[in-house]
């Protein structure tokens, strides 16, 4: 068997997200499929970021196991690479996998990852989206102000307990280390936020993203958006922002002789304990 790892890149708007559910378009099903017909064995995926409907990726990255046979074919010549180009012919044109790779056994895109950074584009403007960029571009109805969304964002950044931001899921801790969230507004003045963890749980990207737009249009003040940390449960005050301006931008990785060492240590699923610590943390992802 061989181990592949995949960068994808797809436009979520007409997908119902990464993953598989019956009847639906998916991207991991629409992958899965492909890979299966040019490889002629079946394909299963493990993915970075189980990405929800309607968001965007330009970094996504996943690994698969085939039989080496596979790819001993006239087309593929043994070479993984050569499996982009072909690929590229079967897939639609709102999915790509943008690089194939052999590596070792010890890569898991799930568990080998250190962070993920995603981007959210967002315009205040008064008549929305520019429309060539509208399928990537959320929007906000008020004027936002830059200095207080990154004050607000600042307000968030470390290791915390995020529940607040976070829909329940059995078995997942809500603890998380938000490494960098920061804005800047572009040539076109739309609001580009950048926002980096060493995992993410379920709806926090656009949890975040609404809270600080909220403290940003003057609605409510710093001290609220920070406190919002002292939360146990999700928060009915806090908005989330369209699915729409997210994207999965990048995912990061350490050396390949510290994968198999980085996958234990993401296994271990954090606690309130942890806070004072820097432990790893479930690995879930997704928004």
């Amino acid at each position: 068997m061989l181990r592949l790892r995949l960068l994808i890149g797809y436009d979520g708007t007409d997908f119902s997200g990464w993953a598989t559910q019956p009847g639906r378009r998916t991207v991991c099903e629409t992958l899965e499929s492909t890979l299966a017909t040019v490889l002629r064995v079946p394909v299963r995926l493990t993915v970075a970021g189980r990405t929800d409907a309607g968001v965007h990726a330009t970094g996504q990255v996943a690994h698969c196991d085939v039989p080496t046979a596979a790819l001993d074919t006239r087309s593929i010549g043994g070479d993984p690479a050569r499996l982009v180009r072909r690929l590229a012919k079967l897939l639609p044109a709102d999915v790509r996998i943008k690089s194939v790779e052999a590596v070792s056994a010890d890569f898991d895109a799930r568990f080998s990852a250190l962070a993920r950074r995603y981007e959210y584009r967002l315009t205040d403007a008064v008549w929305g989206p520019e429309p060539l960029s509208a399928r990537r571009t959320a929007d906000w109805p008020r004027p936002l102000d830059l200095a207080a969304l990154n004050a607000a964002s600042s307000s968030l950044v470390g290791l915390n307990d995020f529940a607040a931001f976070c829909r329940f899921r059995e078995g997942s801790t809500t603890i998380r280390e938000l490494q960098e969230f920061g804005w800047r507004r572009d040539d076109d003045g739309v609001l580009v936020g950048r926002v980096v963890a060493d995992a993410f749980c379920w709806s926090m990207v656009r949890s975040l993203v609404g809270a600080v737009a909220a403290v940003a249009e003057g609605r409510r003040d710093l001290d609220w958006c920070a406190g919002l940390l002292a939360e146990r449960t999700r928060s009915a005050q806090v908005p989330v922002a369209q699915a729409r301006g997210l994207a999965l931008a990048e995912v990061y990785y350490p050396p390949e002789h510290e994968w198999a060492a980085r996958n234990e240590r993401t296994r271990d699923v954090r606690s309130a304990a942890d806070l004072g610590g820097d432990l790893g943390g479930d690995g879930c992802c997704g928004d």
